[in-house]
């Protein structure tokens, strides 16, 4: 961006340079065509330039501002502008990267700047008569604050997830309703293809976001959150940025019906496994509702003793167990339970199915694939888990700090097929 801001306005630096030497030439072979008094003749002219039709003005930082929060950015408004450049340098002249935000009333640094550090941002319009009008702001930023929030992602780069994953990003301390918005608009994502989505706080420290629909099979997505030096309430700022890039696997969906007592599997659209399940007995029900793969623990031992009490706790061995609920709910293998499958309902809340199908889930699921278990006693909570996609977007944009305004051309290109995905990479 600064290669093609230099393009544009060195070129109108020589041409005015290139200006005042013809204008000088003129005046010198034209200096004895005057009267006996000297004064030139009258259409020479000799009048000042007119001044640019555009205008720029620069409201934050303001000029000569202390202090400045590290996680600044430059606000500021034009007038009659065909175009607009900003440009951010420090004392030394260095410039900063950084882009225009899309209302094109702002531009934020590509990351926090330097504490304590002077920076001057240049402001230039242009209108349609080709001359530009710039305002400057010159700052300088804070100390580095003693008191920092540090922010941290529940995925990690290149992680292959599936279409259900919402991307989650936590606080180590709350942050106040009031700041919410202002760490929204530090929150971006990019998908490829593009998806319309949101962030959704579901507490003070945590936010979590879902495109509208599943993701498309295959997709990039980056999320970055811009929280180095950002105020975040009470003197505590932004430790740092985070960035992280992942990307998803293929459409691995489970339906669970009670009535049937039967989990189909599809894969990409297309049905690959049905499998008899055993759910919840009606003392102990499963959970109705849009569950995700939270955790795949190969080995595991179910321990409700504490929760339970001695009479009923129980202390068992369970093998391919994936957890949907933080309130205990898994599907895993229960060859206990092999001859209900398909038939009775025994278990204390879990999907339970046999070895061989606890198996073949485990190596051909991920984090982030997403199970749906019709027909129950009991509702999913929201809340217990990740139950992203147990709302309707209706209510889940309630959940953003910011309005929501879909895109203006949402993309509309179809899923690509499963010859074109990538295997799905278990965790063990």
């Amino acid at each position: 961006m600064r290669a093609s801001q230099d393009q544009l306005i060195r070129p109108r630096g020589r041409r005015r340079v290139l200006a005042a030497g013809l204008l000088a030439v003129a005046l010198a072979l034209t200096s004895a065509c005057t009267d006996d008094g000297g004064k030139p003749s009258s259409w020479q002219g000799g009048g000042e330039s007119p001044a640019p039709k555009a205008a720029a003005t620069i409201s934050e930082p303001a000029a000569d501002a202390k202090d400045v929060p590290a996680s600044t950015g430059i606000t500021f408004t034009t007038k009659d502008a065909e175009e607009t450049t900003v440009e951010l340098k420090d004392a030394a002249g260095k410039a900063v990267e950084g882009k225009l935000a899309a209302d094109g009333k702002s531009w934020l640094p590509a990351g926090a700047l330097a504490y304590g550090t002077s920076y001057t941002a240049t402001v230039t319009a242009t209108g349609d008569d080709g001359r530009p009008a710039t305002a400057t702001s010159t700052f300088t930023t804070m100390a580095k604050p003693d008191k920092q929030i540090r922010v941290s992602s529940f995925l990690g780069d290149n992680q292959v997830v599936g279409v259900g994953m919402p991307l989650i990003v936590k606080f180590d301390r709350a942050v106040p309703e009031d700041y919410r918005d202002d760490v929204q608009r530090r929150m971006t994502v990019t998908s490829t293809p593009a998806q319309e989505g949101i962030w959704h706080w579901v507490s003070p420290t945590e936010v979590r976001y879902r495109p509208k629909e599943f993701w498309k099979t295959g997709s990039t997505v980056s999320y970055r959150v811009q929280a180095g030096g950002l105020p975040m309430g009470s003197g505590w700022y932004g430790r740092a940025d985070l960035s992280v890039d992942i990307k998803i696997g293929a459409a691995v969906v489970m339906t669970v019906d009670n009535k049937t007592k039967r989990m189909t599997v599809t894969r990409n659209g297309a049905v690959v496994k049905t499998i008899p399940v055993s759910l919840g007995k009606k003392s102990t029900p499963s959970s109705s509702g849009t569950m995700v793969v939270i955790e795949k623990l190969r080995k595991t031992v179910f321990d409700t003793f504490e929760e339970l009490g001695p009479e009923d706790g129980y202390r068992t061995k369970i093998d391919f167990a994936q957890r949907l609920t933080w309130g205990g709910e898994f599907i895993h293998a229960a060859p206990w339970s092999e001859g209900q499958q398909g038939s009775v309902n025994v278990s204390h809340g879990c999907v339970n199915v046999s070895m061989a199908n606890g198996d073949w889930l485990f190596r051909n699921t991920q984090i982030g694939d997403p199970i749906t278990v019709k027909g129950t006693e009991r509702k999913l909570q929201n809340g217990n888990g990740w139950t992203d996609w147990n709302m309707s977007w209706d209510e889940y944009v309630k959940g953003s700090a910011l309005p929501y305004e879909p895109p203006a051309d949402p993309d509309t290109s179809p899923t690509p097929d499963g010859a074109d995905t990538p295997t799905p990479t278990p965790t063990a």
